[in-house]
């Protein structure tokens, strides 16, 4: 049976996970991340980022190149278990950048790990919807 507090736990990370992007926050980003070589991050269209020191640069890079962020968020399925858990959503982004604005839409997996009584967001998977 999951525990509340858990689930709880995992949703207020997968918001600030959220937050953080918005906001282009590295620091909080960074915060929220597991920061070993095992976490893995796929943004919408690209190939798999392995490790958090490359995790870092790729956001770091999202941060720089874009003016501004608003993301919209529907959760579809959340599961908690005891030290794994995971969140599927679909992601509405509006970016702009040097005046252009675009809006995409993505399918995205969040997993959070459990260590050390924190839940870490150890792989962020986000795939294109394409209509």
């Amino acid at each position: 049976m999951t525990n509340p507090a858990d689930q709880e736990a995992v949703l207020a990370a997968n918001q600030a996970f959220y937050s953080a992007f918005s906001d282009r926050d590295l620091k909080a980003m960074t915060s929220l991340w597991w920061q070993g070589s095992s976490s893995i991050c796929i943004h919408p269209g690209s190939f798999p980022i392995v490790g958090w020191s490359n995790i870092q640069d790729s956001w770091e890079s999202i941060f720089r190149n874009t003016d501004s962020l608003e993301i919209e968020t529907e959760i579809i399925k959340v599961e908690v278990d005891q030290a794994l858990s995971y969140v599927l959503l679909r992601e509405i982004v509006l970016q702009s950048n040097q005046g252009r604005r675009m809006k995409a839409q993505s399918i995205a997996t969040n997993i959070f790990q459990k260590m050390a009584q924190k839940w870490y967001l150890v792989s962020h998977h986000g795939s294109p919807i394409m209509r």
